[in-house]
């Protein structure tokens, strides 16, 4: 362990430091047994904790997801949770994959991400050539060595420009498959942003991973 000092009541740390995807993965993990009493302040993020961030360079969303949580595991001494994610577009082999949070150059920066993916894309109109999908590996680490990971993948089609303003990332272009249908019948059509966070939750990539996950997690926290 180091000098990071841990809040009483901590019982498990998430690698981010972004709140949005604390609050998206507490929601997630309430809504399963074992775990929907877990309380307030249980689940502290690095970000929180001031943890300092591993080098991320595996080659798989599995092999950075362990990297970030085993960092955190000996760094904490609390059973550590960490997720990959990235967009895959078929067209592009799967790119951005494992880069997607600095595919324009600069780390986090989502509007110049957005605007660079849809530049590459613009030729390319024709709805089913522009496939792709929400990748999440999310992995555990214990103190004592326990390590598990499970993966998750949301299908869809991305349009042609950024629409809503729930969710992060790439959520304005993507709109997923088996989101419920419109009151006419037709398949839903809204992007990732424009669906409400429960609506997200049961369908995402991140949801997939971390209801599977989950189990996991219950036994460390038991």
């Amino acid at each position: 362990m180091s000098d990071v000092v841990v809040p009483d009541g901590a019982r498990l740390v998430l690698a981010t430091h972004n709140r949005k995807k604390l609050v998206e993965l507490v929601a997630i993990l309430r809504s399963q047994p074992g775990l929907d009493a877990l309380p307030d302040g249980a689940v502290v993020t690095a970000g929180d904790l001031g943890a300092p961030e591993p080098v991320e360079d595996g080659v798989t969303f599995e092999e950075n997801a362990l990297i970030k949580a085993r960092a955190l595991a000996r760094t904490t001494g609390l059973p550590a949770v960490a997720d990959d994610s990235g967009l895959a577009v078929d067209v592009l082999g799967g790119a951005p994959g494992i880069f997607s949070a600095r595919w324009a150059g600069r780390h986090g920066d989502d509007q110049a991400n957005l605007d660079l993916l849809l530049g590459q894309l613009s030729a390319i109109q024709v709805p089913e050539h522009r496939r792709a999908g929400f990748v999440c590996a999310a992995a555990l680490v214990t103190p004592d060595g326990v390590e598990e990971v499970r993966r998750g993948e949301m299908r869809g089609v991305l349009v042609e420009a950024a629409r809503g303003t729930n969710g992060f990332g790439y959520d304005p272009i993507l709109v997923p498959d088996g989101q419920a249908p419109a009151s006419d019948g037709t398949p839903g059509t809204l992007t990732s942003a424009e669906i409400t966070p429960e609506e997200k939750n049961a369908i995402s990539h991140r949801g997939q991973a971390f209801r599977a996950l989950a189990p996991a997690i219950a036994k460390a926290l038991a």
